[in-house]
């Protein structure tokens, strides 16, 4: 037996070292897959960011004068390129790729300063010049030849530029050097003779800060050489064109040399103990069996067995196992008894506690990680409780807390405002800082009459009306509470039976028309509820309730069909029909609705889907995987309410929508808000520049109708044309308005 155990020691201590160093394999691995997919983003960027300026009438016309402003190049070009998107140095070359202007660290410069970049950028000057006939590299787009099927370049196809690595005096950078020309037929090109812009931004400035905070690259840094500290590692960096440029090199992640460092020691100790205690239990056995009392003792260490057992079990079925804490059995029972004695005006509280943003960590650090977290918060709430309360695990990521001999209602916020502010605090969890926070509900007796389970029923109302207001924070239950749980419980059951009967449910179609009004280019569908007790429902009120529920997905599907019977009578003219980010996270999705499509004879092409910002936010697979299906099937996508939630170009050129629409928030505050104009006219260049369509809704009066269609918006819609009309109404509307457009 002793060697037995000497054996299976042996082994698990193999096995745990093997572990780690193939976790550890594992980590560089993903940090060098890391590094090389930044360094190939921030290419691709710098690139992306010159075509907003690079492709536009204006910068064109403003350099073909023979003085030009160069003020104005300063304001548009240069400080926009600087501030904006972080470049270091730019430069306009001429025809004859003379130095034209200089904008250097945020300063115009001296234009013949070019000369310090010029030996680096003469392959690239050349390239996009055409006068060289080598391959293009994934981030370019070369003059006459196309885009290879492994190009990651984000511009537009009528882009011109080289984009590679260099090296200047020594410190590695990007560089792209990019045709200026314009983005409309109202200016001629003269190919050829295009001005050039070239565009430098070094990698050993706000780039490698950027990976140590978003790839997480700890200590990371760009050297010319590759010497290396301690626990280094390091990424040769080198262009397409074979010169090597520098080093990117950071603090290697071991997880699982850290997992092996604080577990060696205290398994060691713990199996030194275990195989002593097994060799004392092997002499003990050996004095035994030369006794005559053999089964006397024999008897004796069952019974202390058995009563270990059961003090075991009680504990368990009253404890969580992860964090020792009480459970929900546990928790019930004292409440319950505690509500039992409470006399008269005796004041105790309880409280639901749900951690916000656990779940990115399980995704992040894997269920360990989870489970240490867990850990580690059950300890800071014991921490801030006295011994006559209880703290409890209910599962997941829900604590309820159970506070006794309170003597306010203040005394009680005091305690929940204090988990708040711990909870804020980062945790270290397997060697990374995590942040999280915590949604609080909290009913308190005597003002919330009743016993243990209708406190935390209300306890649980209050929980969610945390979460509703924005989270990381605590509420007090209040009877108001009640009523909106009330009346979402009433608004559920009756949009239930709408679904189920086919009845009160309407769906109205809003014409998008071209930028002069005299088009129509299709209709939005716009779901709308004639309750018949509450009259008219907006979706804001019942379609969170439907996809809190379930029932978003039958809806969806149905105001889809409706949808399908418009756009077959109606073949040239798109259908827009919204989604709800719900239906996204549900399986075969995607396929539903292709199938919804196909039966009604509907060309996929004709169906625009519009979803929101959070919708590319998510990160869930099933997400990706919809919009990848739909997009291939046919569908186009738009972005809906752009510009009020958190859009970027990365989520724009990652999801590949088809088209953005300006919120109508900024469409109303034309002529009014000076900064309306400015960010829609910012909008519109964006999103030509991207080669994506721009649609502005909201439009009421001819004044932002004008407005709209010179700043080069190409679908408008709102009220100036028409409110949304009825599925019967929709020929009529056509043919008055191809009657009046004749």
């Amino acid at each position: 037996m002793l060697l037995l155990a000497l054996g299976l020691t042996a082994f698990a201590f193999s096995a745990l070292r093997s572990a780690a160093h193939q976790a550890d394999g594992v980590s560089i691995a993903k940090q060098e897959q890391e590094a090389g997919v930044a360094i190939n983003a921030a290419l691709d960027e710098l690139a992306q960011s010159q075509s907003g300026v690079a492709i536009w009438d204006p910068a064109v016309t403003q350099l073909r004068k023979p003085k030009p402003d160069w003020g104005w190049v300063d304001d548009n070009i240069g400080t926009w390129l600087n501030f904006v998107y972080a470049h270091d140095v730019d430069f306009i070359l001429g025809a004859d790729d003379r130095p034209l202007y200089a904008m250097l660290n945020g300063e115009r410069g001296a234009p013949d300063q070019f000369h310090r970049f010029s030996a680096a950028a003469a392959p690239l000057i050349d390239a996009a010049r055409g006068r060289t006939k080598g391959p293009a590299n994934p981030h370019e787009r070369l003059p006459g030849r196309p885009a290879g099927p492994g190009s990651t370049a984000r511009t537009s196809p009528r882009a011109i530029h080289a984009t590679d690595l260099v090296s200047i005096g020594g410190r590695a950078a990007a560089m792209s050097v990019m045709r200026m020309i314009p983005d409309t037929s109202r200016v001629k090109a003269a190919p050829g003779a295009e001005p050039l812009l070239v565009s430098i931004r070094y990698l050993d400035t706000g780039f490698a800060r950027n990976l140590a905070k978003e790839q997480f690259l700890a200590g990371a840094r760009v050297a010319s050489t590759a010497r290396l500290r301690p626990a280094e590692l390091s990424l040769p960096l080198a262009s397409s064109r074979g010169q090597r440029v520098g080093y990117l090199i950071w603090q290697a992640d071991r997880p699982g040399r850290a997992v092996w460092s604080a577990m060696a020691p205290s398994a060691g100790l713990a199996l030194a103990g275990l195989l002593g205690a097994l060799g004392a239990l092997i002499l003990v056995l050996g004095n035994l069996m030369r006794r005559d009392a053999r089964s006397i003792e024999e008897l004796a260490a069952a019974h202390l067995e058995l009563k270990a057992k059961e003090a075991q079990a009680h504990h368990l079925a009253y404890h969580d196992p992860l964090t020792g804490l009480p459970n929900r059995a546990f928790f019930n029972s004292v409440g319950d008894q505690i509500a039992a004695a409470s006399q008269g005006k005796d004041m105790w509280a309880i409280l639901l506690i749900d951690l916000d943003r656990f779940k990115q960590v399980n995704d992040t650090l894997g269920h360990l990680g989870g489970d240490v977290l867990i850990q580690q918060v059950a300890q800071r709430l014991k921490g801030l409780t006295t011994s006559s309360d209880v703290v409890a695990r209910l599962g997941g990521d829900e604590f309820a807390i159970l506070l006794s001999e309170r003597d306010s209602k203040t005394a009680i916020g005091a305690v929940a405002k204090a988990m708040i502010t711990a909870l804020r605090q980062p945790f270290e969890v397997l060697g990374t800082d995590v942040y999280i926070g915590a949604s609080i509900g909290i009913a308190y007796h005597p003002s919330c009459s009743g016993d243990r389970s209708e406190l935390m029923r209300k306890a649980d109302i209050a929980m969610y009306r945390a979460k509703a207001d924005g989270r990381d924070a605590y509420r007090f239950f209040t009877e108001d509470m009640d009523a909106s749980v009330k009346f979402r419980r009433e608004i559920e059951r009756d949009l239930r039976e709408a679904i189920a009967d086919k009845r009160d449910l309407y769906v109205h179609y809003q014409p998008q028309m071209d930028p002069t009004g005299a088009q129509v280019i299709g209709f939005e569908a716009l779901l709308r509820w004639d309750h018949p007790e509450r009259g008219s429902l907006s979706p804001q009120v019942f379609v969170p309730i439907a996809e809190e529920t379930g029932l978003i997905r039958e809806l969806g599907l149905w105001v889809m069909r409706e949808a399908c019977d418009v756009a077959r009578a109606w073949p040239k003219v798109s259908m827009a029909v919204n989604l709800s980010p719900v239906q996204f996270r549900m399986r075969n999705f995607a396929s539903e609705i292709a199938a919804i499509v196909r039966e009604a004879g509907v060309r996929p092409s004709q169906i625009e889907l519009e979803v929101t910002e959070g919708v590319l936010l998510d990160d869930d697979q099933n997400v990706k995987d919809a919009l990848r299906k739909l997009r291939k099937a046919g569908f186009r996508i738009a972005l809906d309410d752009f510009g009020t939630g958190y859009s970027s170009l990365s989520y724009l050129s990652k999801f590949e929508v088809d088209k953005i629409k300006i919120d109508r928030s900024f469409t109303s505050r034309l002529g009014e808000a000076d900064d309306a104009a400015a960010i829609i006219h910012a909008v519109v260049r964006l999103g030509h520049a991207m080669g994506l369509t721009v649609s502005a809704e909201g439009v009421e009066t001819p004044e932002q109708q004008a407005f709209l269609e010179s700043a080069g918006c190409n679908e408008l819609q709102g009220f100036l044309f028409s409110p949304a009309v009825s599925h019967s109404a929709v020929g009529a509307f056509m043919r008055r308005h191809r009657r009046a457009a004749a």
